[in-house]
């Protein structure tokens, strides 16, 4: 039961979020990622309907950029090595290089295509540092506007997105063709 504040007071205490049932993330959260199949940024050579239905926009050879599928905001994008590996340090010249350019350049598309007011862009390694795959690392890119929080969050613990996944891809995906063009 949530305790109210005292009388007189401007602001009641934070009552605990309600529950949002999602009974189709279980799937999602239960698995393990151990690297290959299991890791949802470990993937061979996939065609266009695969990358369609992974939500990955663009596939180098180093590095892929792909739709979070749980996003923060629309245009949520995560930038992924191909190889599985935990931590930047890990990684070989060539793979940072080629995960730089990718979030780079995927700040640039996300600036054209959503015009945001700014972007987050990081990483979370670990799980203590709040990683949901901590044994692949990957950079988040979300794009952000004045206001792009409002009473939904605070009151219900509830985000609103106002774009569905596969628009968000249909809008994007166009502009991820090239992004491997000027890489050589």
């Amino acid at each position: 039961m949530a305790r109210r504040a005292p009388r007189g007071s401007a602001r009641p205490e934070a009552a605990p979020p309600a529950l949002l049932w999602a009974p189709w993330r279980s799937a999602y959260v239960g698995q393990t990622p151990l690297g290959g199949a299991d890791c949802i940024f470990c993937m061979g050579r996939i065609g266009a309907a695969t990358r369609r239905r992974r939500l990955v926009l663009y596939a180098g050879r180093l590095a892929l950029v792909m739709l979070n599928r749980y996003p923060y905001n629309n245009g949520h994008l995560m930038v992924a090595p191909r190889r599985h590996v935990a931590s930047p340090e890990l990684l070989t010249r060539e793979e940072r290089s080629e995960l730089s350019e990718f979030v780079s350049r995927s700040v640039q598309r996300l600036r054209t295509a959503y015009r945001p007011a700014g972007l987050n862009v990081g990483m979370n390694l670990g799980r203590a540092a709040g990683a949901g795959i901590a044994d692949h690392m990957h950079c988040h890119l979300v794009p952000r506007w004045e206001g792009d929080n409002n009473f939904m969050p605070v009151i219900s613990s509830t985000r609103v997105l106002p774009q569905s996944l596969a628009r968000t891809y249909a809008l994007l995906e166009p502009l991820f063709k090239t992004i491997g063009a000027d890489l050589s």
